[in-house]
């Protein structure tokens, strides 16, 4: 078992049971386990033995620490925050990022700039591969996969309001979204060591958000996601177009929030991970790795981003990691889906059919004229599904990774 896009335990708490019952082309742009009796919850320190009083299942530590392997780990996991860190500092100020060159279908662009555009809406679309393609996934899940998509579009294209609402609520579920990806993956590497699958979930759960939200309240960027409410004034919505000015006006007091109270959790979360280690709690120094790494790259790029290059970096190694996610997850899948699992080169070709089937979306959501309110609908679908999807189809509960 493996991989954890958003949230490894369910994104917002779903329990896996169908109910019945949710970016712009242009953006740049988890399931609790059973509990158990020593369980902790919430913010509770673990109760002493938590170690030592779990059943054999959840107990059982991984023959190794990796979710795939160390090098595939280190390469789609654990290194891309700093890669991207380093590939935006080197891109900024160049021509890459700087001179506008036209290319046909997409007018004058920077590369630096279609490049990561075509990479986020790529990103978005694969998640496809494992909610739609996969069986044993689809079955589950049927009035989320098949009904709620068409619903949405509909509304979409019937209603400017849904539509502008919807675009919205993308861009700041981004966020959200991305920092659970890396709380998914802290989760698993928790797991692997055997650790008890609700010690401190909660807290990495806060940790992360305060990570990779907390410097866009409080820094350079508040404002580049704030502009999306401009987009109400196509309805004449004066209230929400009103939030800029006001996040503007009243930045400053957000940022010492932020500094305030993210620096009385971080040290309540290193006192908790103390009591967590005396009471038998096995540190991963891959998570350890890779909450620091992501945590200082989002800081000092949505904090600061004095390169300019702040969306360029942190949607690059999110990006990378769910490639990395969906292909070590389901590569046999799509072996089988595209009847070439039988052949010596199936796996070549799948991978090939794979990043061009990907890379064709995102290719075409930069190309398409976004004043046709039925393909800009189209994509933007597309983007909340992959948020919404996200958060309950890689289930460590169900044996789903």
């Amino acid at each position: 078992s493996a991989l954890p896009p958003g949230n490894a335990d369910g994104e917002s708490g779903d329990t896996g049971t169908e109910t019945g019952n949710a970016s712009p082309p242009g953006a740049v742009r988890n399931r609790r386990c059973p509990t158990l009796d020593s369980a902790p919850s919430e913010f509770e320190i673990a109760p002493e033995g938590v170690g030592r009083t779990m059943t054999a299942q959840a107990a059982q530590a991984s023959p190794s620490p990796y979710i795939v392997s160390p090098v595939y780990d280190w390469l789609f996991f654990l290194l891309p925050p700093v890669l991207a860190l380093a590939l935006g500092i080197a891109i900024a100020d160049t021509p890459l990022t700087k001179q506008a060159i036209y290319i046909p279908l997409f007018g004058s662009v920077t590369a630096a700039g279609i490049a990561i555009a075509v990479f986020i809406h790529a990103h978005l679309v694969i998640v496809f591969f494992r909610s739609h393609g996969n069986e044993n996934i689809a079955q589950l899940y049927p009035f989320r996969f098949l009904v709620a998509p068409i619903l949405l579009y509909a509304a979409m294209v019937w209603s400017t309001w849904a539509i502008i609402t919807i675009s919205v609520i993308s861009t700041l579920w981004d966020v959200y979204h991305s920092g659970l990806q890396t709380f998914g993956f802290s989760r698993i590497y928790d797991r692997k060591l055997g650790n008890h699958p609700e010690a401190g979930r909660r807290l990495d759960w806060w940790l992360n958000h305060l990570l990779y939200a907390g410097p866009i309240l409080a820094g350079a960027t508040l404002m580049d996601h704030a502009k999306e409410f401009n987009a109400f004034n196509e309805v004449g919505a004066t209230f929400f177009t009103a939030i800029p000015a006001y996040l503007e006006g009243n930045q400053r007091y957000f940022t010492w929030a932020v500094l305030a109270l993210g620096s009385a959790f971080l040290a309540y979360y290193l006192f908790a991970q103390w009591r967590f280690h005396r009471q038998g709690h096995q540190v991963s120094w891959l998570k350890v790795y890779l909450l620091t790494s992501t945590g200082l790259t989002s800081i000092y790029t949505w904090g600061f981003n004095s390169f300019g290059e702040a969306f360029f970096i942190m949607n690059f190694f999110h990006a990378l990691q769910y490639f990395g996610i969906v292909w070590a997850t389901e590569n046999r899948n799509m072996m089988r889906m595209f009847r070439v699992d039988n052949l010596r080169l199936g796996k070549p070709i799948t991978l090939v059919v794979f990043l061009g089937v990907a890379l064709a979306y995102g290719c075409f959501v930069e190309w398409m004229d976004t004043d046709l309110q039925w393909l800009w609908a189209a994509t933007i679908a597309v983007s909340i599904m992959h948020f919404w999807y996200d958060g309950f189809i890689w289930s460590v509960s169900k044996q789903q990774v």
